[in-house]
């Protein structure tokens, strides 16, 4: 009889651990960003930071403590393709001399506990001095602070004198920034140098930019051959590139060389829309942050040059990313949150739909595309058995009402709640 009794113990433990999670939500409405339909009234099951099932409430039964999302609209985490979270909205052109690397990690730290709360739970940080970014991406991942899982670049690649190059001071100063190497080699030695201190992505400058003292936006910058060096090597390290580029010639020559995104695409072409079809490269395109340039850029230090580079620019670059969605280009969601104050992501969505995507375009831009340009379509993206529990809820259908992404109420990422 004593060991019958033991035995039913045993099995009544078992049970109870088999029914034990981590956490359990009940959700009211799941989206599908892939089809665009809701599950209702559904049970998530979290179990080591990652999806154990999904099911009908109906069908859950147990006395467990569950997470109350009965009355809302549940997504997969967000994914940004291009943030600066070393960076500050409020520190531009010379401002930025007065800040060091360790003082910019620290201000990282800040923004990417205010981008994890706007319920972006994975991004891309596509250039950051002295691996500032790195170092935020492993304090993260240690639990030191709380921020979005990062894919670091480190350094971004440039030329002498390019957009990725400080430009600031004078000759007798001799200063450079991080990544500036000219020709094939010496930038093959770059990607290894960054690949070597952590980097996950590989950035390079192909043209001017609008931030950068004495650059022409739409120029290009590096030759073909230097850009077939890096896209190369960082092939061959295992690492993604992307590519920062305004005008047409450095677009199509940068896709020519093999790059997997193009970031900001402001002067692309149809003949550079359809180059990027053709090849499978993503246009991430920062449609939302003209309009704080313009407004509160010179308050931030924005050079006049700067400025009058935006204006040139703001309006071209909307107009090319409804050619690119009309014309069924692989569109990113990247915002360059820095260039406006981090946490603000979600206010990009709008602007999306305004310049020609539906509203399940732009979500599918910062859910399975994303996640399909950062490589890991198997652990973000959706909300499915095996995939990484990162989860957020707002409070109206955002098929519906875009502007609610702005308020984002609910954040977990990998199975722990960050705002409720």
């Amino acid at each position: 009889m004593q060991k019958f009794l033991l035995a039913v113990a045993s099995a009544v433990m078992m049970t109870q651990t088999a029914l034990a999670h981590d956490a359990v939500i009940r959700a009211g409405y799941i989206l599908d960003p892939e089809t665009g339909t809701y599950a209702t009234d559904q049970y998530i099951l979290i179990d080591k930071g990652r999806i154990d099932d999904v099911g009908d409430w109906t069908d859950y039964d147990s006395d467990e403590d569950y997470i109350d999302l009965s009355e809302k609209y549940v997504l997969p985490g967000l994914l940004d393709a291009h943030v600066h979270l070393t960076g500050d909205s409020q520190v531009h052109g010379y401002k930025r001399l007065t800040r060091s690397t360790p003082r910019q990690a620290i201000t990282g730290v800040r923004n990417a506990s205010r981008t994890l709360d706007a319920g972006f739970t994975t991004v891309r940080n596509l250039g950051a001095a002295g691996y500032a970014d790195i170092a935020l991406m492993e304090a993260i991942e240690d639990g030191d602070v709380p921020g979005p899982r990062i894919i670091a670049s480190g350094p971004s690649l440039g030329i002498t004198g390019g957009h990725c190059d400080n430009n600031l001071l004078p000759a007798e100063y001799d200063v450079k920034a991080d990544g500036v190497a000219d020709g094939p080699w010496a930038l093959r030695a770059k990607v290894r140098e960054n690949k070597k201190y952590g980097a996950r992505v590989i950035k390079f400058c192909a043209t001017g930019g609008v931030l950068s003292k004495g650059t022409d936006v739409g120029a290009q910058q590096f030759a073909f051959e230097e850009m077939k060096a890096i896209v190369d090597e960082a092939h061959l390290n295992g690492l993604k590139v992307a590519a920062h580029a305004h005008g047409a010639k450095g677009i199509e020559t940068a896709i020519k060389a093999g790059v997997d995104s193009i970031e900001h695409s402001s002067f692309i072409t149809d003949s550079g829309i359809e180059a990027a079809k053709r090849k499978g490269v993503y246009l991430s395109m920062d449609v939302y942050n003209s309009d704080y340039i313009l407004s509160e850029g010179a308050k931030a230090g924005m050079l006049e040059e700067s400025l009058n580079k935006e204006r040139r620019v703001g309006k071209i670059q909307r107009e090319s990313f409804r050619r690119a969605v009309k014309a069924g280009a692989k569109m990113a969601f990247g915002s360059d949150a820095a260039v406006y104050p981090h946490g603000q992501n979600g206010h990009q969505f709008a602007y999306m739909v305004k310049w020609g995507m539906t509203p399940l375009q732009s979500i599918q831009a910062a859910t399975i595309n994303n996640a399909d340009l950062f490589g890991m379509s198997a652990d973000v993206g959706t909300i499915e058995i095996g995939k990484f529990a990162d989860i957020i809820a707002v409070e109206e259908d955002p098929l519906e009402n875009i502007h609610i992404l702005k308020t984002v109420s609910f954040v977990m990422k990998n199975g722990e709640v960050h705002k409720k």
